[in-house]
């Protein structure tokens, strides 16, 4: 997809989902912005995968709208085509190595592709040794086929970058690794990092954003260098019945 200048926007805007009697989501409104990581911060059954489901067509959403904002002043529906979505449990073609499986990812994308970096420029990129490269991905570590999915979204650019929970499984080093990567290209991307670990929405982002009760709220940014952040966190942090 071409892009129309530096600045967009991801608006959403009274988004709402239920299962059943269940209220997930509520008049979900907010607006992300292009060169900042959000960290989604809410209790596990908040409704985080849910509101990433709803912005890939994943789930239908019951109601409300997600558009990006380009700074021409354009609006226009996000499709599924603008988001990259990492999921905490990777899903991956096991049967492939992961030179395969990338080199079949760009051919697909070769529209969309214009850096002109090879397959191993980009398994430099995520620090996948050469030997591993050629290996079946069904024997690698959680944290290489988090880089894999990494990879897809760093090769074709999408504005928009959902990460569900990509972090809390991964040993200390690989964690470190993805989050400087993330950091490295936070520009080119709305990226943002859902996690119900509050130690890791500070550590990495530049906003942290809380879904409640099935509502969004930005937080003070000031409240982070706050003695008692940690406990007004938890007190916004409300019960929440059930999963999502």
């Amino acid at each position: 997809m071409k892009e129309r200048g530096n600045r967009v926007q991801l608006e959403l805007t009274n988004i709402q989902k239920s299962y059943g009697n269940k209220r997930v989501l509520q008049d979900c409104s907010f607006v992300f912005e292009k060169g900042k990581i959000y960290g989604l911060l809410g209790r596990n059954g908040a409704g985080k995968t849910t509101l990433f489901n709803c912005l890939t067509d994943e789930v239908q959403a019951d109601s409300g709208t997600a558009s990006l904002c380009w700074e021409d002043g354009r609006r226009e529906p996000l499709t599924p085509q603008q988001v990259g979505y990492v999921y905490s449990t990777p899903v991956l073609p096991d049967f492939l190595t992961g030179y395969e499986f990338i080199k079949f990812y760009m051919d697909v994308h070769e529209k969309q592709i214009s850096s002109g970096k090879t397959i191993d420029d980009y398994f430099d990129m995520v620090k996948i040794e050469p030997e591993d490269r050629h290996r079946l991905m069904k024997g690698y570590s959680h944290g290489m086929k988090n880089k894999v999915q990494m990879l897809c979204f760093i090769i074709t650019r999408p504005p928009v970058v959902l990460l569900d929970e990509p972090l809390t499984s991964l040993d200390v080093v690989v964690a470190l690794e993805i989050k400087q990567l993330l950091r490295e290209i936070q520009h080119n991307h709305i990226l943002i990092f859902s996690t119900h670990i509050l130690q890791l929405a500070t550590d990495l982002c530049d906003e942290i954003v809380i879904l409640s009760e099935g509502h969004l709220r930005q937080i003070d940014h000031a409240m982070l260098a706050q003695k008692d952040f940690e406990a007004q966190i938890i007190a916004l942090l409300k019960d929440e019945d059930g999963d999502a």
